[in-house]
């Protein structure tokens, strides 16, 4: 009975995450839209741009190969698995230790690695420019990433998810120096590799600045959607993965009663409520930065990530 109770909420857990990222995704843009006093869209246009777009044919070019096809649904694959495995109102689950942090940036690098192949596969100058620049910011974004991992080992000594979650929602947690430039860190890693503002702005087709919309112009129909799909998939991710680690609140635990599920399971769109909310804020009081300063932004995140690090080292020295 335990084990059929461990899969069902392992599996409630992935129908969530896939259910709730188009959801997120609309809300940010209708916030986005209050926020400059215009009605926006409705929260659930995401859901209905991808019924549409799976009715559709998928258009492919001549000079495709068959990456060009198969991409799509390597990159939702990659991301849906990493986002299933995050904690997201339970610890513990049957599939939680492979919730590794290392995994996931794996996982997420395996997924930008096919998209920026697509998007040189086909020839065209769009989608050269969009993959050499999702390189660029990759080559910044994940060293941060790991950065930050390894500080949050320092202080939790694992970098298992559940681990870090239990650890940081316990009385012997404290307050911590690391933990809050870790937390700095990570959002500014979590801005450039979802291509929000002002890294890039994902509402706009200009070829100067736009980096994850050249790589899919060439695509259509059910590949355009995986991709967008993933993209969604990819936000929720970050949302969940800063929610589990430094806001550990409301997460039910192995032997804990249905009732807490059930009470941590209804915690969960409130915390993407409210991260949606910051998230529209930021980006409606912040402007669009040159691709060449990217660079820079992403140094920082990378500078604080090492700040993290080497102050957990010294606090253990000590």
């Amino acid at each position: 009975m335990d084990v059929i109770f461990a899969f069902f909420v392992q599996a409630l857990q992935m129908t969530l995450v896939i259910s709730l990222a188009p959801l997120l995704t609309g809300f940010v843009r209708k916030v986005k839209a209050r926020l400059l006093r215009r009605r926006g869209p409705s929260v659930f246009q995401p859901y209905r741009d991808l019924l549409r777009l799976f009715r559709k044919e998928a258009i492919v070019a001549e000079s495709a190969s068959w990456l060009f096809r198969v991409a799509p649904y390597l990159i939702f694959a990659a991301t849906w698995v990493a986002a299933a495995i995050v904690p997201t109102f339970a610890t513990g689950l049957i599939f939680s230790w492979t919730a590794d942090l290392i995994a996931i940036v794996a996982l997420l690098g395996s997924a930008r690695f096919f998209l920026a192949l697509a998007g040189m596969d086909v020839g065209t100058s769009f989608g050269g420019i969009g993959s050499s620049r999702e390189m660029m910011i990759a080559t910044l974004a994940e060293p941060a990433m790991l950065l930050i991992i390894f500080s949050l080992a320092l202080v939790a000594g694992s970098t298992q998810l559940s681990s870090i979650a239990a650890f940081v929602n316990s009385p012997e947690v404290g307050l911590r120096v690391s933990l809050g430039i870790a937390l700095v860190a990570i959002v500014m890693v979590a801005i450039a590799e979802n291509a929000r503002i002002p890294v890039d702005n994902p509402a706009t087709h200009l070829e100067l600045t736009m980096v994850h919309e050249a790589m899919v112009l060439e695509y259509s129909g059910r590949h355009l959607a995986m991709i967008e799909l993933a993209a969604s998939l990819k936000l929720l991710l970050y949302v969940s993965l800063i929610a589990c680690i430094f806001v550990p609140f409301q997460l039910a635990g192995p032997g804990d009663a249905p009732t807490t599920y059930v009470i941590a399971a209804l915690s969960y769109p409130v915390k993407l409520a409210v991260a949606g909310v910051l998230l529209a804020v930021f980006e409606t009081a912040t402007a669009k930065m040159r691709v060449f300063r990217v660079p820079e932004f992403l140094g920082a995140a990378l500078m604080l990530g090492l700040l993290a690090t080497l102050l957990r080292f010294v606090s253990r020295s000590l």
